[in-house]
């Protein structure tokens, strides 16, 4: 594995503890008195503040900034917090992580013409192993109406991740064109069309949620995702966000008090080694190692 790899691998685990935390605190929102619709303006209106010095040069003013900020931005923000309004954090956890890798997947085959090698595949089926157990565990903590929303989701954000490939946007060009560019399209609807709950909320939800929301998801979280993205391609990252629900599944439990059962747990341990297998880890040091053998032999 090459420097640049690994820097990409690194990024990608980052990533990874960011959506932890992500799928934690937006449940809490979604628990709370402000709607999905006010959490959306919380993170563009805080991050697009916070992305506005790095405008110059980096805010992309044409179709392909539109379709990123209408896609990873507003798309893929309304659907998940309409998710996180009707099922579990344990259950999100496996939703999102763990279908992101079939859709970054399918999007890489379809608009990059990228196959899955053999490896990578056998992690996939025991990413989907995992799901099955986990989902089949969780009796009535989702529901059809959740599982819908952030299916949504996960097809907006594997789409997102496969054009930031194809067009080979910059990390900060990525974090300034969809959190500037997402506050530029919903901002003005929302404080002036859409019912707002932020004057009713607690300022304990207000300050979560605008802090995770609109410093750690939409700016920390972007950069190291698109500069791994940018390292190791969109089937690896997507891949590596399976992971996640080792962490946010795992913090639920004392966090949220939420339950894991046995059956929970070996879900999260089969997706744990899928996602390892999947994200190409395995093969790139394989390959390295018998590098170095003919080099050696040579």
């Amino acid at each position: 594995m090459s420097i640049e790899e690994r820097k990409g691998v690194i990024a990608g685990l980052l990533a990874v503890s960011c959506w932890a935390g992500f799928i934690l605190v937006s449940r809490v929102g979604g628990q709370s008195s402000l709607g999905a619709l006010d959490v959306m303006a919380l993170r563009f209106l805080v991050g697009g503040m916070l992305l506005l010095p790095f405008v110059r040069g980096r805010l992309w003013l044409n179709w392909r900034g539109l379709s990123l900020a209408m896609v990873g931005g507003v798309g893929y923000c309304l659907m998940v917090y309409q998710g996180f309004r009707y099922t579990s954090a344990v259950h999100a956890s496996v939703m999102l992580p763990g279908l992101i890798p079939f859709g970054a997947a399918l999007f890489s085959y379809l608009i990059l013409a990228e196959k899955p090698v053999r490896v990578r595949m056998v992690g996939l089926s025991l990413i989907a192993l995992g799901g099955v157990l986990m989902l089949s565990s969780i009796g009535g903590a989702g529901s059809v109406v959740g599982d819908l929303w952030l299916f949504g989701a996960v097809l907006a954000w594997a789409l997102y991740t496969v054009l930031a490939r194809r067009w080979q946007v910059p990390p900060m060009t990525g974090a300034v064109t969809t959190g500037v560019g997402s506050a530029i399209l919903f901002l003005p609807i929302y404080f002036l069309f859409l019912p707002a709950k932020l004057a009713q909320a607690a300022w304990a939800d207000i300050i979560m949620q605008g802090f995770y929301q609109g410093v750690i998801a939409t700016v920390v979280a972007m950069l190291l995702y698109l500069r791994a993205v940018a390292s190791i391609g969109p089937s690896a990252v997507g891949a590596l966000m399976a992971l996640v629900p080792v962490l946010s599944g795992f913090a639920a439990v004392p966090l949220l008090g939420e339950s894991l059962s046995p059956q929970e747990m070996m879900a999260l341990a089969l997706t744990s080694l899928g996602a390892w297998l999947a994200s190409g880890l395995f093969f790139r040091r394989r390959a390295a190692s018998l590098g170095s053998d003919i080099h050696a032999d040579g």
